[in-house]
Parts: structure tokens; sequence; C-alpha cells
């Protein structure tokens, strides 16, 4: 088999693969519970910022400084963006109030949902451009770095699974979403077959991008949210997930022996 046809059947193969762990976990999780995994998705996303992501950024970048600009920028456009939603939203009620309409929106579900689609699609791209490189270095070594790539992503894509049913959002949209974002992977994948000599240099600012929107997310959208509930055992049970998301990125990155 040629190392292309390696690459888009790694890519497509994986990106489904972790996207179908995720929602079987998911799938027996209580919809009435999700508010309570929320935790762990919030200490799944920075696990994975801190101690996967940024790390591997400052690695591949040429500048740390300009690195940690993109963080910033990254922040600020999806604060701009969330605004941008919630303007949108604030005016189609409007509309609705002064003509009589009783269609049902669902307000809560803009919120985080397309700042955590934008981020993950954008990270599928990235892995997608990491797997090309290893296999046109080694097929053996492109073999074993798509299967880390995949068990690395499925607390990733729960934590996101998990965020879009709170915002609102059906297993099912939710699954097909993450999908359709899993698909950036092959992309990513071929693209970088093509084109690896110019899309290395990209890697560092791609992933401070994702690393942006990750740490929006996590920080502005759902951690206030936790705050919500204040007694202590609620309390203690948050903290435990927190931290068992945070764990989960290390204890899969040490069993696959990806570093």
């Amino acid at each position: 088999m040629s190392t292309l046809a390696w690459i888009i059947c790694s890519t497509a193969l994986g990106g489904v693969l972790s996207v179908a762990a995720a929602a079987l976990i998911a799938r027996y999780t209580d919809l009435v519970r999700v508010p309570v995994f929320i935790s762990y998705a919030v200490g799944a996303m920075l696990g994975a910022v801190f101690l996967e992501i940024l790390p591997h950024a400052i690695e591949v970048s040429v500048s740390v400084q300009a690195l940690f600009g993109t963080v910033l920028g990254g922040i600020l456009f999806f604060f701009l963006l969330e605004k941008l939603v919630l303007w949108r939203h604030h005016h189609e009620s409007e509309w609705e109030h002064e003509h009589g309409s009783h269609a049902h929106h669902d307000h809560a579900q803009p919120r985080g949902a397309a700042m955590i689609t934008i981020g993950d699609t954008i990270h599928n791209f990235v892995d997608g451009v990491l797997v090309a490189a290893t296999f046109m270095a080694d097929t053996d070594v492109g073999i074993v770095v798509a299967l880390a790539i995949v068990a690395h992503e499925i607390p990733q894509e729960l934590g996101d699974f998990l965020v879009l049913l709170h915002s609102g959002m059906s297993r099912g949209k939710a699954l097909l979403l993450n999908l359709v974002s899993s698909f950036a992977m092959v992309i990513g994948g071929v693209l970088g077959y093509f084109t690896l000599g110019f899309l290395k240099g990209m890697i560092g600012p791609l992933l401070g991008f994702v690393a942006a929107s990750m740490l929006y997310v996590a920080v502005a959208d759902l951690i206030p949210g936790l705050h919500r509930r204040l007694e202590m055992r609620a309390t203690v049970q948050q903290i435990m997930l927190i931290g068992l998301g945070v764990i989960t990125v290390p204890l899969v990155r040490w069993v696959t022996g990806h570093t």
C-alpha cells in the first residue's frame, strides 16, 4: 500500500474511531447527568492544553512570544465570535417577540458549541499533518503515532461531545458534528503529504489557536456554570471530576507510549 493510502486510511479510521469511542462512552451517560460531567470536560480540556498542545506547540515554534501572541489573539477572536452569536440570537428573540412568533429557539446552544467545533476541527487538521509527516518518514512509526493520536483524542472528543450535549444539541446532531469535524484529519493528512514543507511552519500557530479555543470554552463558558452549585458535595464532586479529566491526558499518553 502506498504512503498516501496509509495516510488516508489511518486519518479516516482514526477520526471515526476516536469519535465513536467518545460517543459510546457518552451513550451510557444519562442526559440529566450531563452537567455533572461537564466538570470532567473542563479538566480534559485544560489538561490537553497545558500538558499536550502548548508543550508541543513550543517545541515546533520558532518564537514562543509569537506563539503566545497567537493564543492571546485566539482568545480575543473567540470572545468576539461568541459576542456576535449572542447578538444575533438576541435580535432574533426581539423580532419574534414583536411579531408574535412562538417558534422555539434554544439560546443556550450557540454558547461554546461554535468555539469548540472550530477548535476541534483545527486540532484534527493538525493531527492529520502530524500523521502524514510520520508516515512519510517511516510506515511503522506512522502506524504507532496514528494509534497514539486516536488514544489521546478520545478524552478530548468525549469532552467536546459533552459540551455539545450541554449546549442543547441532541446526541445525533452532536455525533454528526463531531464526525464532520473529524474529517479535517483526512484533509490535513492529504495536504500534509503534498505540502508538508509549508504546513510544518504552520503547525505551531495552528496549535496555539486550538489551545485558545479550548481555554476560552473551559474558562468563559463552562467554569462559570459550575459556580452555580455552591453546596459542599457538588464542589467536591466538581474538583474530583476536573482532576480526573486532567489526569486522563497524561495517563493515555503513558499507556500508549506517546511522547
